[in-house]
């Protein structure tokens, strides 16, 4: 998460963008079930049942990792009345004392690892290892000055010997902003050169990037776009997580609006993330690194958004249906992109203007449901009735319906 200085480099190119429910592959693990197909699935809260100190061994459906980066674990309980169940790395730790602290209040981390983290007797609260951050941008060079990106070989190698030292926890390893923004100069002599993000996966078992869209004046849709990548760079086999901005990170900089959070988290949920993070520092006019807690609308828009993802977690831990809906948008410049879920008899239909482009009707027509049913838009406090499976409602930019539908296909 670091904000590495500009390089000076041409842009990369622009790797080709595919939305939430345009993908159609199917995994040989994955059977169909009746007239329902699926989208690529990396396992959802099962896929940690490998690692018996890690996230949840037990492959509880109700787990959803919601994180927020290098924090002061006397701040633990603060984050948690958010719903916010996951500290992810720890200045200059883990120490005796970090780890304590954060046992003491349940705060399960991720966090780098030293001979602390593998032995204290704290160390059950940590719960996978940090490899470094962004190595896939140009890296500071002792006496000032940038280098080129770290070799995918060596993140592969320092993969290996974390694991060689504990195969119970994950390794968690986060990228840039390039993996989305193709003209960021942040990589140095490694812009453009994405065949690397491949081989930098192979060093790690949760993956994850940062973007920062309205801080950079960038289009929210992006945050889809990097993880569209990501899953397909790491072939639908690992989770992939996203970090979100929730301050203005240095003065004069623009500021998201609890909006434009919800907005950014829920497309990149729809487009398959599997875990989200929250980026909370501020580092001018004045530090604070939990600045998040002290910014009420904010802190109240994340807590609602984490409150409906910990409601949504057993449909979110199932896999996407890609031939469940179909979508029109009366704005041709207004795309809605979609994610559809069944679970305990119900179809989870969760929707996004995908575009900064004024307003639409969308027009939704679910396959196979035959007769008339009424649709919770959920935290609007309002119903929509489905006739034949066919039904519209509006969006404007980047807005977000969420639909819980009384219906599953025979």
């Amino acid at each position: 998460m670091t904000l590495l200085a500009a390089c000076s480099r041409a842009a990369a190119p622009v790797v080709p963008f595919s939305s939430g429910s345009s993908m159609t592959a199917l995994p040989a693990t994955l059977k169909n079930a009746g007239s329902d197909r699926y989208l690529p699935w990396e396992g959802g809260a099962k896929y940690y049942e490998s690692w018996v100190h890690g996230p949840d061994p037990s492959g509880n459906p109700h787990y959803f990792p919601i994180e927020v980066w290098l924090q002061d674990p006397s701040d633990a309980r603060r984050y948690q009345l958010l719903d916010i169940d996951l500290y992810n790395g720890l200045w200059k730790g883990p120490t005796r004392e970090q780890l304590a602290e954060l046992a003491a209040a349940r705060m399960p981390a991720f966090a780098a690892q030293n001979v602390i983290g593998l032995t204290d007797p704290d160390r059950h609260i940590l719960k996978g290892w940090d490899q470094m951050d962004e190595p896939d941008d140009a890296q500071p060079k002792h006496g000032g000055g940038y280098g080129p990106c770290i070799p995918p070989a060596k993140i592969v190698r320092r993969y290996d010997e974390i694991r060689a030292k504990d195969l119970s926890r994950p390794v968690f390893l986060n990228f840039s902003q390039a993996v989305a923004n193709p003209k960021w100069p942040g990589r140095g002599s490694c812009a453009g050169d994405y065949g690397d993000y491949p081989k930098y996966i192979e060093g790690a078992d949760i993956i994850s990037y940062d973007l920062y869209p309205v801080n950079n004046s960038l289009p929210l849709w992006w945050v889809a776009k990097g993880i569209d990548r990501l899953r397909s760079w790491a072939h639908y086999k690992k989770p992939v997580y996203e970090w979100f901005e929730t301050t203005a990170i240095d003065a004069g900089n623009p500021k998201p609006t609890p909006g434009d959070l919800r907005s950014e988290v829920w497309l990149s949920l729809i487009h398959g993330a599997l875990g989200v993070g929250y980026f909370t520092y501020v580092f001018t006019p004045k530090f604070n690194e939990a600045a998040l807690l002290d910014e009420r609308a904010m802190a109240d828009a994340a807590k609602t958004i984490d409150t409906q993802i910990a409601a949504l977690a057993p449909a979110l831990n199932t896999p996407s249906v890609a031939n469940g809906v179909t979508v029109r948008s009366s704005n041709g410049r207004l795309p809605v992109d979609t994610m559809l879920k069944r679970f305990g008899g119900n179809t989870y239909l969760f929707a996004a203007g995908a575009r900064d482009a004024g307003a639409t009707t969308a027009n939704f027509e679910l396959r196979s449901l035959t007769k008339t049913v009424i649709a919770d838009v959920l935290g609007e406090h309002r119903k929509i009735v489905v006739r034949h499976g066919i039904f519209q409602d509006s969006f404007t930019d980047y807005e977000v319906h969420l639909y819980r539908i009384p219906f599953v296909p025979p």
